[in-house]
């Protein structure tokens, strides 16, 4: 073996094949909810939700309650999201691709500031607090919140929030052992930039809505 390999996916000698097929069916559908949301199409949530749900458990047995929490949030939140994109008024869609307003700026704001709290009195509950990637954990929870309520109400701005919270994620994943995961990340903010460009020309040749 090759001490590159060895380096990158040496951990994964003592998983569970189920625990490694399992990552790899969640970054199949996380990858594919991404490319839909980049797509603008509502089949974002149904293979988001198969994603989360598989990432929901692993996360759980692999001691990250950050994003344990983010993939639970998403896994419900997508209810709503799945609802909201697929509105329709004489085959026209209600609710299209807009900008952030005023008020849901201060709405992200106290968001962004509870889940940082939530994620601190989880981690202080389970007694969590073990090393450096506790902190992390909680700044891209608090991250990936504001992003998918966002995204839920297809604000432009939430590529945004992925982008960075991707970045974070990326040596996350990989000092935690989960190289796959770390791999999917990087790809989730490839997908993210392009997803914004892409998302923000559709903005530009739609009619100005008068945002609150």
């Amino acid at each position: 073996m090759s001490p590159i390999f060895e380096f990158l996916f040496g951990q994964y000698s003592g998983y569970a094949i189920i625990d490694i097929v399992l990552e790899l069916t969640g970054i199949l559908f996380g990858l594919l909810s991404v490319w839909y949301a980049k797509k603008n199409t509502v089949w974002v949530y149904p293979s988001g939700i198969i994603s989360t749900a598989i990432f929901v458990y692993l996360l759980l047995k692999w001691s990250l309650l950050g994003d344990m929490i983010i993939n639970a949030y998403y896994f419900v939140i997508s209810g709503y999201g799945w609802y909201y994109w697929s509105k329709k008024k004489e085959k026209v869609i209600v609710h299209p691709i807009t900008s952030i307003s005023k008020k849901e700026v201060k709405t992200a704001l106290l968001l962004f500031v509870a889940s940082i709290f939530f994620v601190f009195w989880v981690y202080q509950v389970f007694e969590k607090w073990r090393d450096w990637t506790a902190y992390v954990d909680t700044l891209t929870t608090a991250i990936f919140f504001v992003g998918m309520g966002l995204m839920a109400r297809r604000k432009i701005e939430h590529w945004l929030f992925w982008i960075v919270g991707d970045i974070i994620s990326i040596p996350l994943y990989f000092y935690k052992g989960l190289t796959l995961t770390s791999f999917q990340y990087i790809i989730f903010t490839l997908i993210a930039i392009y997803g914004y460009r892409s998302w923000k020309k559709i903005l530009d040749k739609s009619p100005p809505l008068s945002l609150e």
